[in-house]
C-alpha cells in the first residue's frame, strides 16, 4: 500500500509515494530525493545534524514522519543559496570559521537560519548559544558558530532595513 504525499522541497513541488508510513523525513530526503546535505547523526533527535526547516520552523528530520508533512514546505541546506551566491548565514560561517570537520555544519546553518527568522535572540551570545543548544559540534567550533550567527543576524537586519527604505521611497 502506497501513501502519496506532496511536499515543496527547496521551492520544488514533489509528489512522493511512500511504501512505508514509518519513513522519516531524513530518510526520505537522503535516500529517495538524494538530498544528502542533511546529515544522519544520532538518529534520535539529540545532535541536530538533521535540522531542516518545515514551514519555516526548525525541526529534527530524523524524528519527523514524512507522512505527517503532506502539503508542507521543506527547506534543506541545498536550497538556501541562490546560484553561486551564498546565504548570509553560509557566508558568515565561512568568515568566522564556524566549522571544522563540517559534519554538523548543514544542521547548524539550518538552525541558525530558523533562529534568525524567529528573531528571539537579538545579538546576545548567551541567548544564541541557548537557542542553538540542540545542535552539537564535536569539534567545538561554538565560538565561531555564535559569531557567525550574530554577524548573519546583523547582515539580515541591515538588508531588511534597506529593503524597507527602498519600498518606502
Amino acid at each position: 500500500m502506497n501513501l502519496l504525499i506532496r511536499l515543496t522541497v527547496n521551492g520544488e513541488r514533489r509528489d512522493v509515494a511512500l511504501d512505508d508510513p514509518r519513513v522519516t523525513l531524513l530518510d526520505l530526503l537522503r535516500e529517495r530525493l538524494h538530498l544528502t546535505g542533511t546529515k544522519k547523526g544520532c538518529d534520535r533527535g539529540q545532535c541536530g545534524a538533521c535540522t531542516v526547516l518545515v514551514d519555516g520552523r526548525r525541526i529534527n528530520s530524523c524524528l519527523t514522519l514524512a507522512a505527517s508533512l503532506d502539503g508542507a514546505e521543506v527547506l534543506t541546506i541545498e536550497g538556501v543559496a541562490h546560484g553561486d551566491t551564498l546565504h548570509p548565514v553560509q557566508a558568515a560561517f565561512i568568515a568566522h570559521d564556524g566549522f571544522q570537520c563540517g559534519f554538523c555544519t548543514p544542521g547548524q546553518i539550518m538552525s541558525a537560519i530558523g533562529l534568525i527568522r524567529e528573531a528571539q535572540t537579538g545579538d546576545d551570545p548567551e541567548r544564541i548559544r541557548e537557542a542553538m543548544s540542540g545542535n552539537l559540534c564535536r569539534c567545538g567550533a561554538y565560538a565561531g558558530i555564535t559569531d557567525a550567527v550574530i554577524d548573519a543576524q546583523r547582515a539580515t537586519a541591515r538588508s531588511e532595513a534597506t529593503a524597507s527604505e527602498e519600498r518606502a521611497a
